[in-house]
């Protein structure tokens, strides 16, 4: 008798003990226990749980399992209600992850559960137990770091097309290979040079002073001075103001002030009234200047790219003491806190988008665009011109240029065949632009350098060109989407 209470008491113990240990491990966990009694029809919610879901603690009628769903998310009901089906037929546990409603709070958690599934003699269903967790924390986390692995994946393709762009321009203004690698290598340096600037401060923005210091203080000692305020520029403005110091810094010394000993060169900026800042190039005591016979790309640089990447505008003087440059930038080149623009909701569509990539194009692909009326909606300025320079050669006519959605909304009403449609732009949707251009049946490309556009590509119906994209690609997608490919091969 003594070895049998000896035996009880022990046993007693050890799964007082073991309960302890449980206990211990949910609380470790944050875990909530549940139970789901069957027979009973009456699902148990332990305290913990309670704390974790704002459900009431103790036992509630089951209702057939429905008193659970009726705390969950609605959009989540019907894939729980089937998971937990399933595994009732066919399984011993579930895993998932779904959303619930705090009855208590009204927020929205994020839940990750797990169940155990026991059965009677013969196999019919007796109880559910399992174990939930809030991991919205987690949940969050998750959704942004994707968010921004697709944004790097966008910088990446935006800057690829840039480089393109800067390659193909240089190309066309320059007279000997050793040139153009010259001077290409050069702006590349420059780029360059803005994306570690940018890269220092989480592409938050950069000082214009480091900007101006990059530029310019390894290239005549004691020869070059800038001053100004402290000014954090946008990335935006980051690269267009580095490549327009590249170009007056690269002028300057192989023509200009920095080109005879006795030159000087004195960058100011200031803050400008209305928002933005100017700032003011004067190259003093170098050589005679004369406006140049042929404009360089460095020259249609700052006159047609810099002041419109920069909100404002560009002046290039030339005096008889030295080249004078102006640049004025609006309110929208200073780095101010994001602001996210939500894109509007679109109509669920069954419409088709074709997906025009390096590997979709045979070299039999259809590029015709010849005497094609074409409307170029693209913020990067610089995009835009080279795209602009290859349709022109390829044939067609580019009838105007927007690098915004209130720009391109003004250029409607201008007779066009078929648009070339940046997907974002400048952080806005382009959806406003593809509606009017879906309402009119006007055909259009879809450019983008993220791999999801959600509703805008849903909604509308157009080729999709990823970015880094060539003028071949273009090329082949204007023909599909104008009929040409047909008449080509007809």
């Amino acid at each position: 008798m003594v070895n049998s209470t000896t035996k009880y008491q022990n046993d007693a113990e050890a799964l007082a003990a073991e309960r302890a240990r449980a206990a211990l491990v949910l609380s470790a966990a944050d875990m909530g226990e549940f139970e789901w009694d069957v027979a009973a029809d009456v699902f148990i919610v332990s305290p913990r749980m309670s704390r974790i879901t704002g459900l009431p603690s103790g036992a509630s009628p089951a209702h057939g399992g429905e008193f659970a769903l009726s705390f969950t998310y609605p959009d989540d009901v019907s894939m729980l209600r089937q998971t937990i089906s399933e595994s009732l037929l066919s399984k011993a546990r579930y895993d998932v992850r779904y959303r619930m409603i705090r009855p208590d709070n009204g927020r929205v958690l994020w839940m990750e559960s797990s169940a155990l599934i026991l059965r009677g003699p013969g196999g019919p269903l007796q109880r559910l137990i399992g174990v939930v967790r809030d991991i919205t924390a987690r949940k969050a986390e998750e959704d942004e770091r994707e968010a921004l692995v697709a944004e790097l994946d966008h910088r990446v393709k935006n800057v690829l097309a840039s480089v393109q762009s800067l390659a193909g321009q240089s190309a066309r203004k320059t007279t000997s290979l050793d040139a153009f690698l010259k001077t290409f290598n050069g702006r590349l340096a420059a780029m360059a040079d803005a994306h570690t600037l940018l890269t220092k401060t989480r592409w938050r923005g950069a000082e214009i002073r480091d900007i101006a210091a990059a530029e310019l203080a390894g290239l005549a000692l004691g020869r070059a001075r800038w001053s100004g305020p402290d000014l954090l520029l946008s990335p935006r403005a980051t690269n267009a103001l580095t490549l327009a110091l590249h170009e007056l810094a690269t002028n300057a010394v192989k023509f200009g002030a920095l080109s005879i000993d006795t030159g000087r060169v004195d960058v100011s900026w200031k803050l400008r009234p209305g928002g933005g800042f100017e700032l003011l190039w004067i190259e003093r005591r170098g050589p005679p200047v004369e406006p140049p016979i042929r404009q360089g790309f460095g020259a249609m640089l700052l006159e047609r790219v810099t002041g419109r990447e920069l909100g404002g505008s560009v002046v290039v003087e030339f005096w008889p003491d030295g080249l004078r440059a102006t640049i004025r930038a609006g309110p929208s080149s200073l780095a101010e806190p994001a602001n996210v623009e939500v894109a509007p909701e679109a109509a669920e569509s069954e419409r088709p988008v074709t997906v025009v990539d390096g590997a979709s194009l045979g070299d039999s692909e259809p590029r015709d665009v010849r005497g094609l009326r074409v409307l170029i909606v693209e913020d990067s300025v610089l995009l835009a011109l080279e795209l602009e320079s290859a349709l022109a050669e390829a044939g067609a006519k580019v009838v105007g240029a927007a690098a915004s959605v209130e720009e391109a909304m003004r250029l409607l009403d201008l007779k066009f065949d078929v648009v070339v449609l940046d997907a974002d732009l400048n952080g806005q949707s382009a959806m406003p632009i593809a509606r009017a251009l879906t309402s009119r049946r006007t055909p259009f490309i879809l450019a983008t350098g993220y791999d999801d556009n959600g509703p805008l590509v849903e909604e509308c119906r157009a080729s999709l060109v990823r970015k880094p994209y060539n003028v071949q690609q273009i090329a082949a997608a204007l023909a599909r989407v104008t009929g040409r490919d047909q008449l080509t091969t007809s």
